[in-house]
């Protein structure tokens, strides 16, 4: 059975939680204990029904607030497939965690409040998905209810969410009209439009096909070097790491970064089976033909699909602290397991969130998204954002707070 994971986002009250937390009900996906802590807390709607978004506010100040915070993950399945969800915050203050969710997601689920239409924050998601290389934007123009169910409402605002998609270079985008609080579309098809013939929420969910992605060369960051040294294993060295990309198998030569070693690869271990191959996503051990000065951090990449290394990268970046970046601050770039210490030379513009347009500014602040120069005291390992998303992204941490204060898409080396 497959697995999908997907994000909700949009902005606050757009009722993201409301959502999950009506899929998950109409499923009988919830458990016992969860629908009796539902009913004593005591959380109500206008219409006397049960709040079903409490399901996903774990926080305290979730439950008091009503607002979602963190970013919270639920999982549930049908006889079709698993799914993974994570429920991402509207406000603005937590852009960071939505990214969080969303990096890590096969889908964007685009929660639009029918009453209000394209806003700021459905332009600020859009924009992160694409930056993110989300490979699936679904639109759900939510709150149908609130406006007589009306055709039209839908309809303006699927046509100017195109005109956002076509701006950002989103070309993968559905539409599906709901109410969560209703049950309208979410698992069964609604009463009250029958003007709409797609799919509900659910049935899209269990049907649509991610096998269209492109195929990529793979990576291996190294997180562990395995050395057990006991009696009974005295020479064992692997190398432990999770698998990006397809075609890693034994035999191929291989090529260690940032080193530029070249070696074989002897075995492949998972949970103490041998492989012939390893599969994108698996978490292996890998044994290499030749005794290699590697350690965590390094990349491990097909000799013939190397990838760039840089001590000097353009790159995206979403800021997300209350102190502006700071170019005479030296701060730490995490890609994977390694992290090297940078200092960002140069802003070049960031953008209006509103048009995409370019500000020229020499200042990036809370939840601005811009393109950087970045410098690193090391060369750093890396692919395009247009190439390989999954090895171009990272995050900045300050090294004064360890706190990660922004995440960068890194585009071409300098």
């Amino acid at each position: 059975m497959n697995l999908l994971k997907f994000i909700t986002a949009g902005s606050v009250d757009d009722g993201k939680s409301t959502l999950i937390g009506r899929l998950l009900y109409d499923t009988n996906s919830i458990l016992d204990d969860q629908l009796e802590a539902i009913q004593k807390a005591n959380r109500k709607n206008n219409d006397g029904t049960v709040d079903l978004a409490i399901l996903t506010d774990g926080l305290k100040a979730e439950r008091e607030q009503g607002i979602t915070i963190d970013v919270a993950y639920k999982y549930f399945q049908t006889d079709k497939r698993k799914f993974i969800i994570a429920d991402a915050p509207g406000h603005i203050q937590y852009t960071r965690n939505m990214v969080t969710g969303a990096s890590n997601s096969d889908l964007i689920i685009i929660l639009i409040d029918a009453r209000k239409g394209v806003i700021e924050q459905t332009k600020r998601h859009s924009f992160l998905a694409k930056l993110l290389s989300m490979k699936k934007v679904l639109v759900c123009v939510n709150k149908m209810d609130m406006v007589d169910y009306q055709e039209n409402a839908y309809l303006a605002i699927q046509a100017d969410y195109l005109k956002l998609a076509g701006k950002l270079g989103l070309t993968d985008v559905d539409f599906i009209p709901v109410s969560a609080l209703r049950g309208d579309n979410i698992v069964n098809p609604s009463k009250h439009m029958d003007w709409y013939t797609g799919d509900s929420l659910l049935d899209y969910l269990e049907n649509i096909s991610l096998d269209d992605k492109k195929s990529q060369p793979w990576r291996f960051p190294v997180q562990w070097v395995v050395r057990p040294q006991t009696d009974d294993l005295p020479d064992y060295r692997g190398y432990a790491g999770r698998v990006i990309g397809d075609g890693l198998q034994i035999g191929e030569e291989v090529l260690v970064l940032p080193s530029g070693v070249k070696t074989t690869i002897k075995a492949i271990e998972l949970n103490q089976d041998s492989l012939l191959q390893a599969e994108n996503g698996q978490s292996v051990i890998i044994h290499l033909s030749d005794q290699v000065d590697i350690s965590r951090g390094d990349l491990l990449v097909s000799a013939n699909s190397p990838a760039k290394t840089s001590r000097e990268i353009d790159a995206h970046i979403c800021w997300f602290d209350q102190k502006p970046l700071d170019t005479n601050q030296a701060y730490l770039l995490q890609n994977h397991s390694k992290v090297s210490k940078i200092k960002i030379q140069n802003i070049h513009f960031k953008y209006d969130i509103h048009s995409q347009e370019h500000i020229i500014d020499d200042s990036i602040n809370l939840n601005d998204i811009g393109k950087i120069t970045l410098k690193s005291a090391e060369e750093i390992v890396f692919d395009s954002d247009s190439d390989f998303p999954e090895n171009a992204q990272a995050i900045v941490i300050d090294p004064r707070t360890n706190i990660t204060v922004g995440a960068v898409w890194l585009e071409q080396e300098v």
